[in-house]
């Protein structure tokens, strides 16, 4: 039997809302459309909902606007049928429902990530374990202390002790062999950078050893050490070493790829930062394109730095990389459709609406209010005054009126540098909504069940009032 949907919805979208409906024919559902009372769809509150639906409800499921602030819970629990939460957008509906409205679930992820602190011998244990916390707490599941070459670092057993006290995995990343001997004695967990000659350094403690080629680039000599690694008994971790752009990058690659074909079953981990520090291009690209990599091989870890400015977010990016790339390898799928964690720039569909149907908007509102839209042909800003479209936020304000409000030009010079710099990047914009950044910048976690504090401007004209 096909479920019949309730869409809920006010004055103004319930004609485009209707439209993208009977845009989906033939749809995997009956509907029925719903205006509530108010205006703006986002505007519908709880006590409205409770108050002006029907009871009963004849429907076995009812679809909200994405940016209505509503429990859900407590809705179903007093109409007895289920309620959620639809897109923000109306233009995303056919894809919510091509999923079935579920989010895809990046809760899981099977690659590690090792984060090295490349200054350690230069920081206080304090600072270097508050580092280490900041890194763990932003997806880093190891912490690598970064030793220097010919720098002497009279802390490591304290630095290692007190990151294990604080409950941290830590690796010991050296190519000393006595500052590798120090580190497992403290209790590392991993020592790096061992080969064939030095694997003893690891039998001898509980570490896990990381193995690379003896001589760089010689593959022979990393599947050697795996296999006396095997045959004591050994648990290890291989890095063949991915080279920088024009300096072996293509042949690194080829090392990865024939490593999985001769040792199907080992552990692989690989160093994206000869990649992303590297090379002065956005971080997140190149780090989605080499997690692929790491999800193609079975690739198990990865070992990320965070120096140059530009890969300051390395880690967040990691962590979402590994987890959509987890989700759509599970399903089978292309990583098209898992988030937008990973489009900081552009989006895939950044204009919800076409110049014609903003026009069409504009045309039925009849207050002094001003609504804000982006499309394809520019900005646009309207209210019952009028109608207006620019390239650039400059440009619109002499035709709004505002020159005496200086609270209201200060939020629509606001409001309206954001649709130009979304309308030029090709973003998404909403009005009142941050831009999306992906894992760019931290998400604030937010509160659906109740609207947010009133901002700058409309608090000072509340105190006016």
């Amino acid at each position: 039997m096909t479920d019949h949907l309730l869409f809920l919805t006010g004055r103004l979208a319930r004609p485009r809302l209707e439209k993208v409906l009977q845009g989906m024919a033939p749809a995997p559902f009956d509907w029925t459309v719903l205006d509530v009372g108010v205006k703006v769809a986002a505007l519908m509150t709880e006590p409205i909902l409770m108050g002006r639906l029907p009871r009963p409800l004849h429907a076995d499921r009812v679809v909200l606007p994405g940016r209505c602030r509503a429990d859900l819970d407590r809705l179903t629990a007093a109409f007895g049928v289920p309620f959620e939460r639809g897109p923000e957008e109306l233009k995303d509906l056919p894809a919510y429902f091509g999923k079935r409205g579920a989010p895809p679930d990046l809760s899981r992820y099977a690659i590690k990530i090792f984060a090295e602190i490349v200054d350690a011998p230069h920081l206080s244990v304090d600072a270097l374990v508050a580092r280490a916390n900041a890194l763990k707490a932003t997806g880093a599941d190891v912490i690598d202390i970064g030793c220097l070459p010919d720098t002497p670092f009279p802390r490591l057993e304290d630095a290692v002790r007190a990151l294990k006290d604080a409950g941290l995995t830590v690796s010991v990343d050296s190519y000393d062999t006595k500052e590798l001997r120090r580190g497992a004695a403290a209790g590392a967990d991993f020592l790096l950078s061992l080969t064939e000659h030095t694997l003893d350094i690891a039998a001898a403690t509980r570490a896990t050893p990381i193995l690379v080629p003896a001589t760089h680039g010689d593959l022979a000599s990393l599947c050697r050490a795996a296999e006396e690694a095997e045959r004591r008994g050994i648990r290890a971790i291989l890095d063949p070493v991915l080279d920088p752009i024009h300096f072996g990058f293509a042949d690194s690659l080829a090392r990865y790829r024939d490593l999985r074909a001769r040792l199907p079953n080992a552990e692989i981990l690989m160093g994206t930062g000869n990649l992303t520090e590297l090379t002065d291009a956005d971080s997140v690209g190149v780090t989605a394109i080499l997690l692929g990599i790491c999800s193609e091989l079975r690739i198990d870890h990865v070992l990320t730095v965070q120096v140059s400015p530009h890969t300051r977010r390395t880690i967040e990016e990691h962590d979402a990389a590994r987890r959509i790339l987890y989700a759509a390898r599970a399903e089978g799928a292309l990583p098209k459709g898992f988030g937008r964690a990973l489009l900081q720039i552009h989006d895939r569909s950044p204009f919800p609406n076409t110049s014609a149907e903003i026009a069409e908007i504009a045309t039925q509102v009849k207050d002094a209010n001003f609504r804000i839209e982006t499309a394809e042909d520019g900005v646009h800003v309207y209210n019952r005054a009028g109608h207006h479209v620019a390239g650039d936020a400059f440009s619109l304000f002499e035709q709004l009126g505002v020159e005496k409000d200086g609270p209201h030009a200060f939020y629509l010079g606001a409001e309206l540098t954001k649709a130009e710099i979304a309308f030029k990047l090709a973003k998404r914009y909403a009005q009142d909504e941050p831009l999306d950044w992906g894992c760019a910048t931290d998400r604030p976690t937010e509160d659906r069940t109740r609207f947010r504090d009133a901002g700058h401007t409309l608090r000072r004209q509340e105190r006016k009032d």
